[in-house]
């Protein structure tokens, strides 16, 4: 896919959740991976209308999972390894990114619940489902793009 396609696919996304669409509506393209049943990767239903100022970031994400399950996140909620979350250090609680592995080319979006990491120059973790739909989970750390929607 090439660069321009990504960014009109991402400013598509943006225009559906800004007009309080529903997350299940978006291309196949952001939600390429799939479950171990074979069914397809769903991104959640809740959309949030409120955007903040969009950045695209470029960098490294690691992921976490089990071994936090059921602590509480910096958002008040319990950490589910299998829900589509993500701990990113500064962009607001609640925030939807798109975050793609550019080694691959797969994308997922995300709510930030938590802050982090803190563990050496990666710009965010990421629960183990939304690690597994990257294709990320054996190497630990993929490079990645973020775009906030």
């Amino acid at each position: 896919m090439s660069h321009f396609t990504r960014a009109r696919t991402v400013r598509a996304v943006r225009s559906v959740i800004l007009a309080g669409g529903i997350c299940a509506l978006l291309p196949t393209a952001l939600t390429t991976g799939t479950e171990p049943s074979g069914a397809p990767t769903v991104c959640p239903a809740s959309a949030s209308t409120s955007a903040p100022a969009s950045r695209t970031i470029i960098g490294h994400a690691s992921w976490y999972g089990a071994q936090f399950a059921n602590r509480p996140t910096a958002s008040g909620t319990l950490f589910d390894p299998e829900k589509l979350t993500a701990a990113h250090r500064k962009l607001p609680l609640g925030t939807k990114v798109v975050v793609t592995n550019l080694h691959n080319g797969r994308s997922v979006l995300v709510t930030i619940n938590d802050r982090g990491p803190y563990w050496g120059n990666r710009v965010i973790d990421l629960s183990y489902r939304a690690a597994r739909v990257l294709g990320m989970v054996n190497r630990g750390v993929a490079r990645v793009r973020i775009d906030p929607l």
